[in-house]
């Protein structure tokens, strides 16, 4: 896989002389190195006059983005639902793929910096307008995996913990598919235990091979209806990882979470066909915001 952009498109917390919201396109490179640096990769930043908010403009600065970067991506995530037909046909045009997901933890830190440390210096700043930047978007009830990937009795899986500083290697694992991202978004100190959920399947590599085609965000305890694990893809998609039948299991469930908030919502899925083997058919760093 190329290099993977993440891109925002959406008014700002700063006024123009007309009291109208100045917008703003902001691209990044994701990165998925986890001892990778937070400034590392290529970005981009250009605000946008109200009046011309739309596709054509946001195709043009998506051409001027490539000119400076000298290459395409090979996909365009973005997060916000409602700029959805907007951004999907300004990238169609610029002969990219536009993807909706809430796999943008560059980006989400970026605009965090902004919104604390550029917009504030702004003429224009509006407080207000800054107090209503967030986005959130309802998880749907979780799915059963397809059949075509769904495990069968002999698949077992294990929650696992591994301290930060194991993942100093990570770029050394033998990981067939998979996706990581700088620990620096969290700041963990080398002893932070980064909790995770193994799957141990003679389906490894199909299933890590589906996986590999969603937007992974994050593994979810949820005790009702009936206690599960979740996988969150997409923008508000969700499937059923694992069914916690017994109090054993939900009990492991709460203890995932509870090692994951303190981490910094920072966890990982894995994928093997056996316990006894050192490689990976899948794995994945997530973060849970």
């Amino acid at each position: 896989m190329g290099k993977v952009w993440e891109l925002d498109f959406y008014s700002r917390p700063i006024l123009d002389e007309n009291k109208k919201k100045q917008w703003e396109v902001l691209i990044c490179e994701t990165q998925t190195d986890s001892q990778g640096s937070l400034e590392d990769g290529f970005r981009y930043a250009q605000f946008c006059p109200p009046k011309t908010v739309n596709s054509m403009w946001l195709r043009e600065a998506i051409e001027t983005a490539m000119e400076k970067t000298g290459e395409a991506p090979s996909k365009v995530r973005f997060f916000r639902r409602q700029m959805n037909n907007m951004i999907v046909k300004a990238c169609e045009d610029a002969g990219l793929v536009a993807t909706p997901s809430r796999r943008t933890y560059t980006l989400n830190h970026w605009l965090k910096q902004r919104q604390q440390d550029f917009y504030p210096s702004q003429e224009g700043y509006n407080e207000a307008a800054a107090t209503n930047a967030s986005v959130a978007y309802p998880a749907l009830d979780a799915i059963a995996l397809p059949d075509a990937v769904r495990g069968d009795r002999s698949d077992k899986w294990t929650f696992v913990s591994l301290e930060a500083s194991a993942f100093e290697e990570m770029k050394e694992w033998d990981i067939r598919f998979g996706e990581g991202f700088p620990l620096a978004l969290a700041d963990l100190s080398p002893d932070t235990k980064i909790p995770g959920f193994i799957i141990y399947s003679q389906r490894a590599l199909p299933l890590a091979a589906w996986m590999s085609g969603l937007e992974l965000v994050a593994l979810k305890f949820k005790s009702k209806p009936l206690p599960i694990l979740s996988l969150e893809t997409g923008l508000s998609d969700s499937w059923i990882l694992a069914n916690l039948t017994d109090q054993s299991g939900v009990a492991e469930g709460k203890g995932f979470e509870d090692t994951k908030n303190k981490a910094e919502g920072v966890h990982f899925l894995a994928i093997q066909p056996r316990p006894d083997v050192e490689t990976f058919s899948g794995f994945w760093l997530l973060k849970d915001d």
